[in-house]
């Protein structure tokens, strides 16, 4: 199902403490995308690093979402109020 369509209810989430908006039925990776946010983890070596394949195959999109840490963004529903953290 397309996220353009006019029925997708609009929810909010925070990243790193910051509010921001999605559409409901997008993946998390697709709502730190769409709000800009392209870095979503950082390596053992401070690098910063992104999504990259969005299907769950190369555990770019690491994040911490509701305590819960190392979790793929790709392949988690983003929900009303979820608390979403860069993955270190």
């Amino acid at each position: 199902m397309s996220r353009y369509f006019n029925d997708k209810k609009d929810i909010s989430f925070t990243f790193n403490k910051e509010k921001h908006k999605a559409k409901e039925g997008d993946s998390v990776a697709v709502a730190l995308f769409e709000n800009n946010i392209l870095n979503n983890r950082k390596t053992y070596h401070k690098t910063q690093r992104g999504s990259y394949c969005y299907m769950g195959v190369c555990f770019e999109c690491l994040v911490n979402i509701d305590g819960k840490k190392g979790i793929q963004s790709c392949k988690v529903e983003i929900k009303e109020g979820m608390e979403i953290h860069e993955n270190e």
